[in-house]
């Protein structure tokens, strides 16, 4: 209960405000996404509501919004489509097989969720560069640039073609209607949430004035589908009877189930992350981890599509006011009354509001000064931030993070390795000082061992690590075959300034090492080699 009432509400007029606002916007995105993975709209609007539930209450992120996203929805078409053409092969047909089997793979998508929160890997995101997160919110704001194009189209006669005429153009003035009220009236009064008043406004004109445009509920048929209205989630006892169907297809479950948990955990993440920087607040990670790990455990359970968070509707929930846990819990309820009560009312909306909505959210969301600053920063990172804005474009937002980390590891990785340095001296007694400078890992192992002249030193050889940092178990076997190489020679070596932990881990391979360690009562100036090796030891 101490978790529902923290963060509760900040300001309820703006939470319960900004709420309604996200829950029109959230109808449409549900529904496409519903059509995207090929299941019925129902299924993503229960889904929305569930995940937007369960994640505004116990979620590490008051005010950030979750629900049906086309990220999961992608990588769910494969395992649908599977599931109902091996329905159709079963001695007793089962129709909507594909169905049933994304609620079983949800129940272990929320497992794997629970369990990332549960080991504390959220703090991962902490990891994430700047150049990856700008390159992020770019992709992504033209991924929701260009999922909003499609809303130009009309389908006739199961034809997809572009509006034209007075059709495009009134569309286009309603688009720009909405946008305009959105710039301006904040200018006047911030009391009032732009985005809910625009969608008023423009629903208003259109219904008053009988104009003829594209609803929400024309959108919704024109997609296959018959309607908003339905009931409540039911149990979806059903799929404990299933899980013989799936003889031979597990590798498949449980590779898109570990598929969907990371998407969605690093969607999640990645947006919590905005959402701390746009509020100058911090959330926590691995309760968001098990709150969205719950929340999808319970869409497996009550036929829910999942989902994670849902960054453009999160923007226009924390620009509309909504700080509080309360904004995403009215959000969500608000969404179930729509589908058991104001469905026809809904339905009305011009698809253009909400266009309008989200073409505000796509200018917000950019990072317009990452235009200024690419020629000032480093070349990696600049190539970084392009990389990963047109990977997310291009495949999806995990995939581009994952890359956009794994290249600016690789960068730093490389440029440390070439920072080790090694300051040779003699002293008077005739022993060759070798005073390594640098950090000593997997990267810099070469370097480090090209400094040593193994065959041309003295008789007695010191290696002096007052300002070297060892830092992994690569370093120290890097350090243990240096001794040797000296050892084998009947040279005398001695090793200063090591850390405590970098002692420890060298006597266990090579107990001799004893005598050529020297216990030095100066401390090191990097404290080398974290207790997270000794299990690589």
């Amino acid at each position: 209960m101490k978790t529902i009432f923290k963060n509760f509400s900040f300001n309820p007029k703006n939470d319960i405000l900004s709420g309604l606002t996200v829950a029109l916007a959230l109808v449409p995105e549900a529904v496409a996404f519903s059509f995207v993975a090929g299941i019925d709209p129902l299924v993503g609007l229960y889904g929305a509501f569930m995940m937007g539930l369960i994640t505004a209450l116990f979620g590490g992120r008051p005010g950030m919004i979750s629900g049906a996203t086309g990220a999961m929805a992608v990588v769910m078409v494969h395992l649908i489509q599977k599931g109902n053409e091996v329905g159709l092969t079963l001695d007793t047909p089962v129709e909507n097989l594909g169905l049933q089997w994304l609620f079983i793979t949800l129940l272990l998508v929320g497992s794997i969720q629970v369990l990332a929160g549960v080991l504390r890997l959220g703090k991962f995101v902490r990891l994430i560069p700047h150049p990856v997160m700008m390159g992020f919110v770019n992709g992504l704001a033209i991924v929701i640039f260009i999922s909003q194009l499609g809303m130009f189209k009309q389908t006739e006669g199961g034809v997809s073609s572009w509006l034209n005429g007075s059709e495009l153009y009134i569309m286009i003035g309603l688009v720009a209607l909405t946008m305009l009220i959105m710039y301006f009236l904040p200018k006047l009064t911030k009391k009032l949430p732009a985005a809910l008043i625009a969608i008023i406004v423009v629903a208003c004109i259109t219904i008053f004035g009988g104009i003829d445009v594209s609803t929400v509920g024309s959108f919704i048929k024109d997609g296959g589908g018959t309607g908003l209205e339905g009931g409540l989630p039911t149990f979806q006892i059903q799929i404990f009877s299933l899980f013989d169907t799936i003889a031979g297809n597990w590798g498949l479950i449980i590779s898109t189930a570990f598929l969907l948990a990371a998407v969605g955990l690093i969607e999640s993440l990645m947006t919590l992350n905005l959402v701390d920087e746009i509020t100058e607040s911090r959330g926590s990670g691995n309760r968001e981890c098990v709150a969205q790990g719950g929340a999808n455990f319970l869409n497996g359970l009550f036929g829910g599509m999942g989902g994670c968070a849902m960054i453009g509707q999160s923007i226009i929930n924390v620009n509309s006011g909504g700080r509080g846990r309360l904004s995403g819990i009215v959000a969500a309820v608000a969404l179930l009354c729509f589908v058991l009560f104001g469905a026809p009312l809904i339905e009305q909306i011009p698809i253009a509001a909400l266009v309008g909505v989200m073409f505000m959210v796509v200018i917000g969301t950019f990072a317009w000064s990452s235009f200024r600053i690419l020629n000032k920063i480093p070349l990696p990172d600049a190539i970084v931030l392009i990389s990963v804005s047109a990977i997310t474009v291009w495949q999806d937002l995990a995939v581009a993070v994952i890359a956009g980390v794994i290249m600016s590891a690789l960068v730093f990785a490389w440029n440390n390795a070439t920072m080790i340095r090694a300051r040779k001296t003699v002293k008077e007694n005739g022993v060759k000082v070798y005073e390594i400078w640098g950090p000593l890992f997997f990267g810099s192992v070469q370097a480090f061992n090209n400094k040593f002249d193994v065959k041309g030193d003295p008789d007695t050889i010191e290696i002096d690590f007052m300002e070297s940092k060892v830092n992994d178990h690569s370093g120290i076997e890097a350090l243990r075959g240096i001794a040797n190489k000296y050892l084998d020679l009947n040279k005398q070596i001695r090793l200063t300034h090591l850390s405590p932990e970098c002692q420890t881990l060298l006597l266990k391979a090579n107990p001799e090492f004893a005598t050529i360690i020297e216990k030095s009562i100066d401390d090191p100036r990097y404290y080398v080699v974290t207790s997270q090796l000794d299990s690589q030891v």
